[in-house]
């Protein structure tokens, strides 16, 4: 039974971190899973062809009509810039180095970045995110507009040393998923690296949908991936490597307790993790249902060995 009252609102503002004193009703909230069902529903059934005209009205749309979803979401979350994105420092290796970011969304991951030496650019999709969404840029810090997927077609091959993107696989058309990556790796230098972090579908849905209790994601996120198919996928558009990258604190101390020195760089540890994912992975899918799915993989991330966010350093 779907959620409606005071527990849908609250369920709502968990979901997408809103503060607990912000103004949402039960309206605003199923004017958004209406409408984002409705936009979903025009990007899956949207032609190649025009597809970047499509994602780009759409998206317009969605935080034009539903304007607080820029003005309150993160709102609760109180993490400081470092606690937030210090993880990706780690992946990304000391600067100089040119990084291009894919879906900046509110700006929060390449700003930081920007602000710790790196020569940064920023894109979007839409003119309502972005750029228009961050009051002061920094020095280091250009701004651009890209369809998201032919990344080729905006920048100059062999331009950048990373390329990364947080929480934005699932948002791409999954017709476009392989030359999305074939085109991060075009205009990545020789040895670059793509670092990009996505909602595992075990533990999913993580968009509107999970506010409504629903078994598969029916809004935005277009389609949210297995660790499995996005390794193929990656080594399909011709990146040599594939690790994981933010391998869980908790792995990382049990490795500690083991006694396993081997694994104690991030590289070595994120190889394991990355196995031990994948078998986890083959023991989630043979489950009967998605809810059952689920709580075990919820499960299997409070013992350190899975994760409810996928995330992989593929190399050039």
């Amino acid at each position: 039974m779907e959620p409606r009252g005071n527990k849908l609102i609250a369920r709502y503002k968990k979901t997408y971190r809103i503060p607990a004193e912000a103004t949402i009703t039960e309206q605003m909230i199923l004017a958004h899973w209406n409408l984002e069902k409705q936009l979903t529903q025009e990007l899956l059934e949207s032609d190649p062809a025009d597809r970047w005209a499509t994602f780009d009205r759409c998206y317009t749309r969605l935080y034009a009509e539903l304007d607080w979803l820029n003005q309150f979401s993160g709102e609760a979350d109180f993490a400081t810039p470092h606690e937030k994105f210090s993880g990706w420092l780690e992946l990304i290796g000391e600067p100089p180095k040119t990084i291009y970011e894919v879906g900046s969304g509110q700006g929060g991951l390449i700003s930081f970045l920007a602000g710790c030496g790196y020569d940064c650019r920023g894109t979007e999709i839409t003119r309502e995110r972005g750029k228009k969404l961050i009051s002061e840029s920094p020095a280091k810090l250009s701004w651009g507009i890209s369809d998201g997927v032919h990344l080729d077609e905006f920048e100059p091959a062999e331009t950048y040393d990373v390329v990364v993107s947080d929480q934005v696989v699932e948002h791409i058309h999954p017709g476009d998923l392989d030359t999305h990556l074939r085109s991060v790796r075009t205009i990545l230098k020789r040895d670059g690296h793509y670092i990009f972090d996505t909602p595992s579908r075990y533990t999913g849905p993580h968009d509107v949908s999970r506010v409504f209790n629903c078994a598969a994601p029916e809004g935005m996120h277009l389609k949210e991936y297995t660790c499995r198919e996005l390794v193929e996928s990656v080594r399909r558009a011709g990146f040599v490597s594939a690790r994981y990258g933010f391998v869980p604190r908790r792995f990382r101390m049990l490795l500690t307790v083991l006694g396993v020195r081997k694994f104690a760089r991030s590289d070595e540890a994120g190889m394991l993790f990355l196995r031990i994912v994948l078998w986890a992975e083959r023991f989630l899918e043979i489950l009967p249902t998605p809810a059952l799915r689920r709580s075990c993989g919820k499960a299997l991330g409070k013992l350190g060995v899975f994760s409810e966010t996928i995330s992989l350093v593929a190399g050039k």
